[in-house]
């Protein structure tokens, strides 16, 4: 079932452009948004809310679209934002209380297992959490909600490493029965080689990349050689190359064929951080 279809997405601001995004998530699998501050991934999630309002375009959530819909989609969703939302006066006590009157899937039994699993204190004010502490009490809340999809902005950050894993273990159980789907923006892209399985890449309102991430990690890779190496390479076996001092950076899509047709026996393997970086810094042959 397809739980996200975003189809031809355009929001224009003073100085940027979400340009035509389309994008079409199946159940039971995590998406990764990546990109740069300011790249649009903010804007793009912000329109699969509702929150703002988009210039041209569609958005159905569970085959839903918002005009018809508005109610049914938001019991749907389970939502974790870059910034704490709750009021900082609040306890988790408090927010159990209020979510049981606006949800109607609201589970306090499962909040309550989530806060002694995160270690959370049920009578503490959020004002007098850490930052880690609210952002796994917005997760907790989140998955309390029994939504189908999970959208997340940033949702590990400020969490130390243990506690990031155990998170990732969290999302990974969620959509383990294959019925519920999570589209995560973060910038800690080895979060999502841990559990993504598909990476989109914004670059300046555009996607520049949809792919299945086993496919980049295994496929991709980086070339280190000489110029002379480098001008014997055909512009279409190359995405991006960057001159060094010493070398230069080469950057492919497919390291068999590389290596095969250039008799090329050393490829660096790639992670997303290498891919973003030489995407947006390297240049085109």
């Amino acid at each position: 079932m397809k739980a996200l279809e975003i189809n031809n997405l355009t929001k224009k601001y003073e100085g940027f452009k979400l340009d035509d995004v389309n994008l079409c998530l199946e159940s039971g699998m995590i998406i990764g948004l990546i990109g740069e501050n300011g790249a649009g991934k903010t804007t793009l999630i912000k329109s699969i809310l509702n929150i703002i309002n988009f210039d041209n375009g569609d958005v159905k959530i569970m085959g839903m679209n918002y005009h018809d819909n508005e109610k049914a989609i938001k019991e749907e969703i389970g939502v974790v934002l870059d910034n704490m939302f709750f009021p900082e006066i609040l306890t988790a006590k408090d927010i159990d209380n209020i979510m049981k009157g606006i949800h109607d899937k609201w589970n306090s039994s499962l909040f309550c297992n989530y806060l002694a699993e995160f270690d959370l204190p049920n009578n503490k004010i959020i004002k007098k959490l850490s930052k880690g502490m609210r952002k796994k009490l917005e997760i907790a809340v989140a998955l309390a909600r029994e939504p189908k999809i999970l959208i997340l902005d940033e949702p590990t950050s400020g969490l130390d490493p243990i506690a990031r894993r155990e998170i990732l273990d969290i999302f990974l159980k969620f959509i383990a029965d294959e019925e519920h789907t999570i589209f995560l923006s973060t910038h800690l892209t080895s979060d999502l080689e841990h559990i993504a399985d598909r990476i989109v890449f914004l670059d300046n309102g555009r996607i520049l990349l949809d792919e299945n991430k086993d496919d980049i990690i295994d496929n991709y890779g980086i070339v280190k050689c000489d110029e002379k190496t480098l001008e014997a390479f055909d512009k279409k076996d190359i995405l991006r190359y960057r001159k060094r001092k010493y070398a230069c950076e080469v950057l492919v899509s497919n390291r068999t064929m590389i290596e095969k047709k250039y008799s090329i026996h050393t490829i660096d393997k790639i992670t997303l951080e290498d891919l973003m970086f030489m995407m947006l810094k390297g240049e085109r042959l």
